[in-house]
């Protein structure tokens, strides 16, 4: 598989995509619906909710964390995780905006 030319694409397509690919894996969803439920940082209970390896959680909480969409906070030897505010709400408009754009049209294909 080529490499993905990113350098065609406006930063705002190129941003939108990350934020995309960060959440486009039932495990980082299944991550992010806990912390969301949880309604406050969550500090090492996934393991136990997921059924997942500690490092496969790890893994995903990274690929979150880069895209910005959750953020972290050093509390003794764990790392409590939340959902980052302002990345999610320019996530809630980015695909509101996406989603409006397309019109139904009754004669198309």
């Amino acid at each position: 598989m080529g490499l993905t030319r990113t350098e065609i694409f406006t930063e705002k397509q190129n941003e939108f995509a990350t934020l995309l690919k960060a959440i486009a894996h039932p495990a980082r969803i299944a991550i992010l619906q806990q912390i969301i439920s949880a309604n406050a940082c969550i500090c090492g209970d996934l393991v136990e909710e997921l059924g997942l390896a500690q490092a496969t959680i790890s893994q995903h909480l990274k690929e979150l964390k880069n895209a910005g969409l959750i953020q972290g906070t050093i509390e003794g030897v764990s790392v409590c995780y939340c959902i980052n505010p302002s990345v999610w709400k320019q996530l809630e408009s980015e695909l509101g905006t996406f989603f409006s754009t397309y019109k139904t049209q009754a004669d198309c294909c």
